[in-house]
């Protein structure tokens, strides 16, 4: 029964620790991830900065280092609590099995102790031979055999728990280097967080010289992002009115089929009603391969890959503040790396391939959504071409000295929060 409570305690102490790993691995993935986003963050800030004019580029690339490092000290706080959970449950564990091996022990020694006191062969004959009758002597022989056997298996798992709280200890001692590696690692961050929050206060500053040449600049960025989404909103329009015009004349041919099958079988022709409007979903829906696609497409919110492999978001959905400008994104913008691949992020066919004053927007149709990809400095699919999930289409572009590409989706005409839809 003890045998059987020490193997449970063991197994739920496994389980315990392969919970732990798996959560210290992915906070180690993100952590190298953030890293990653911050290294870009600061080429990125660099290449802007070369320029003795301010960009919203800079400023943006600044923010996000600074956000992408907040989030990455964030990530070690919760390295170290899992960590802690961990030395806390190997610190029970090492307790655990140093009261476990002294019980061992002490049932070893006891049976040593009985062992020595029958090791006489003729003891052990008379101890069998004094039984009432065969039956009772066979069980005293079984009974001398488990004796021996289970005194042999005693000690074998004393060696095998010496052992494993031997590893154990080794597992704690880890930890608690590591866990000393992490409070240097933030150190370290926090230092360098510090260090970004003087850059932003010199750039702000550089901002209240250079304001009316940044306002500017601002007013033009969004002329031109004005300029891009009208004619989204307006090629997103035409495909529904296309849409609508197609799922409405298939109706009529279908009344016209069975009006003239009716008539060749002699049969009343079908009353036909006034044909009832599509509504925008019912048009972008209106064959199964479009409904699958808009079903699959609904089926991955919150799955979605990235529009490029690496990069991070300095422009959020909805309205947002520059310099108190007000302004409205209808997506996201990503910062990425120089000659980075743009990628479309679902099955779905192009609908329009265009030139915007010098930026390159792509429009993918998925069922009844729409994925839009702008600022592109080249593109490598046409209108009309079906594409997959991951595969390139084009080449981000730059604004403002950084590579920068505005991501959207829309459901039908509503613009969605990307940030939904992509998985983290």
């Amino acid at each position: 029964m003890k045998l059987n409570k020490a193997l449970l305690l063991v197994v739920s102490l496994c389980f315990c620790a392969n919970a732990f790993a798996q959560s210290s691995k992915e906070l180690k993935r993100k952590k190298e991830a953030l890293q990653r986003d911050i290294e870009l963050a600061q080429r990125n800030l660099n290449k802007a900065s070369s320029g003795k004019k301010l960009t919203l580029g800079q400023i943006n690339a600044i923010k996000a280092q600074i956000r992408l490092r907040q989030e990455k000290i964030s990530t070690i706080n919760s390295e170290m609590k899992t960590l802690d959970q961990q030395i806390s449950e190997n610190t029970n564990k090492v307790y655990n099995l140093k009261g476990r091996l002294a019980d061992l022990k002490k049932e070893y020694a006891a049976m040593i102790r009985f062992a020595q006191r029958n090791k006489n062969a003729y003891d052990k004959m008379m101890f069998i031979f004094a039984a009432k009758d065969f039956n009772q002597a066979y069980k005293r022989i079984k009974y001398l055999q488990q004796f021996g056997q289970y005194r042999k298996k005693q000690a074998a798992y004393i060696q095998g728990t010496e052992k494993q709280l031997s590893n154990q200890i080794v597992v704690l001692d880890k930890n608690l280097k590591s866990k000393g590696s992490l409070l240097k690692e933030e150190q370290t961050e926090k230092s360098k967080l510090d260090k970004n929050r003087s850059e932003q206060t010199v750039v702000l500053n550089k901002l209240s010289r250079q304001e009316k040449q940044f306002q500017q600049d601002i007013k033009k960025k969004r002329q031109q992002q004005a300029a891009v989404d009208r004619e989204i909103r307006a090629a997103i329009a035409r495909e529904i009115a296309a849409a609508k015009k197609k799922a409405e004349e298939e109706e009529r041919e279908r009344e016209r089929i069975a009006a003239a099958k009716a008539k060749a079988e002699n049969r009343p022709a079908p009353t036909t009603t006034a044909a009832k409007p599509k509504t925008t979903s019912e048009a972008l829906r209106a064959t199964p391969e479009a409904a699958k696609l808009s079903d699959a497409f609904e089926a991955n919110r919150g799955s979605l890959p990235s529009p490029v492999s690496n990069g991070y978001i300095t422009s959020r959905f909805g309205a947002y503040k520059v310099d108190q400008a007000s302004a409205k994104n209808d997506g996201v913008t990503f910062q990425t790396s120089e000659g980075a691949a743009v990628r479309a992020v679902f099955n779905g066919k192009v609908t329009r391939v265009t030139n915007i004053m010098g930026r390159w927007v792509i429009i993918v149709r998925h069922g009844e959504y729409f994925t839009i990809y702008t600022n592109l400095k080249s593109v490598s699919v046409s209108q009309g071409e079906s594409v997959s999930t991951k595969q390139n289409i084009g080449v981000a572009g730059e604004s403002d000295g950084v590579p920068e590409i505005e991501f959207q989706i829309h459901r039908g005409t509503t613009a969605q929060d990307p940030a939904a839809w992509l998985a983290r």
